[in-house]
């Protein structure tokens, strides 16, 4: 049983980022489609990654050069996988008004003005709010925003059907509801993190990445009828930025 969970984890890091896996891990449908349990888990490690370049370039230079060289560091470990998803959502349903040609230009791999919109603001927005954190917390927010966000596509994969009808998508495999078991297991790894930051804080990202992502599910919804593999991703990219705009609001009573 550890070495299939392991495996699934694995395959997990291997669908979801640039980093070597073990050749013996599958890539099967039938294991990919476990995966979800393991998406907080990859955020823990994604997260990690950014943490430790953020902690060694703070030794160096300025905390705004450190925050810019730990985003380097994910995007270039996820290969801009989830940056690539919430382009591709923003290209669809700001440029059509049906189902089908909104999954169309998802599908399209060129970048649209909407996507290279939501790109930009996404980046500036993630390096704008790292940069204003305390720098102390700052490796704990990336190790609770990369795990707390993957915990949200988890959850609109609980919650909705997926959109499309084809099976050549590449998200297809890992389509199917997880069990609340595995919910349970992803809701540990999103949660973990969240003992190394202040309570209210930490309550206050939660809080903002949840309405995020409801409001995210809702459009999904009413457009797509469920959600696609590029919508895990934007939910992803949407819920981390709100995750680190809760941690940056000031929960105290305001100065006379």
């Amino acid at each position: 049983m550890i070495r299939r969970e392991l495996g699934y984890f694995l395959g997990a890091v291997g669908f979801f980022t640039r980093l070597p896996v073990p050749g013996w891990v599958g890539h099967s449908a039938a294991a990919l489609s476990q995966c979800a349990r393991y998406f907080p888990a990859v955020g823990l490690l994604v997260g990690g990654i950014g943490a430790l370049v953020y902690w060694l370039a703070l030794h160096l230079w300025p905390q705004p050069v450190a925050v810019l060289l730990s985003m380097a560091a994910t995007l270039y470990a996820t290969g801009a996988f989830h940056e690539d998803g919430l382009s591709d959502t923003a290209d669809g349903l700001g440029g059509a008004w049906d189902k089908a040609r909104i999954l169309a230009i998802m599908k399209d791999s060129r970048v649209g003005s909407y996507g290279v919109v939501a790109l930009v603001l996404a980046l500036l927005g993630k390096f704008a709010l790292l940069s204003g954190i305390d720098a102390a917390l700052v490796p704990a927010a990336l190790l609770a925003g990369h795990a707390v966000s993957r915990f949200g596509a988890t959850l609109i994969m609980a919650t909705l059907d997926y959109a499309r009808d084809d099976e050549s998508s590449k998200s297809r495999p890992a389509t199917h509801r997880p069990s609340l078991a595995s919910l349970l297991l992803a809701a540990g790894f999103a949660l973990l993190p969240l003992l190394l930051l202040p309570l209210g804080k930490a309550l206050a990202g939660i809080v903002l990445a949840a309405l995020a992502a409801t409001w995210l599910a809702a459009k999904f919804q009413r457009w797509l009828g469920g959600y696609t593999g590029d919508c895990l991703g934007a939910v992803q990219q949407v819920t981390e930025i709100l995750f680190y705009l809760g941690l940056m609001a000031n929960l105290g009573a305001p100065s006379a």
